[in-house]
């Protein structure tokens, strides 16, 4: 069974993750859109900006690194924004811990 990138990249725009950060921001929407377009929105969710934008709407505590904004497919800066954003996820997990552990007990 050979599978093609462009296959792969529309499984991947329809997956229920790329449909729910669709839902919360100008991702654009991947039904009916040429290979062009599919492959700028899923650099758009690759390069981290556009991810840690939502992060900041769950949690608007403030980061202490910096997002690189013009990734300009530079993997380096890209892994820089996924570790950051990593990062706000995990802290944001550690602090929640506490009271998900209260509501389980609850439940």
């Amino acid at each position: 069974m050979d599978v093609t990138l462009s296959e792969l990249l529309a499984t991947f725009m329809e997956s229920p993750l790329v449909q729910w950060v669709q839902m919360l921001g100008p991702l654009g929407s991947c039904d009916h859109v040429g290979s062009e377009e599919r492959v700028s929105m899923f650099m758009e969710l690759v390069d981290g900006v556009f991810l840690h934008k939502i992060m900041t709407h769950i949690d608007p505590s403030p980061s202490h690194q910096r997002l690189n904004k013009n990734v300009n497919n530079d993997v380096s800066l890209r892994l820089h924004n996924l570790s950051v954003l990593t990062r706000h996820i995990r802290t944001y997990y550690q602090s929640q811990r506490p009271f998900v552990r209260l509501c389980m007990v609850v439940i």
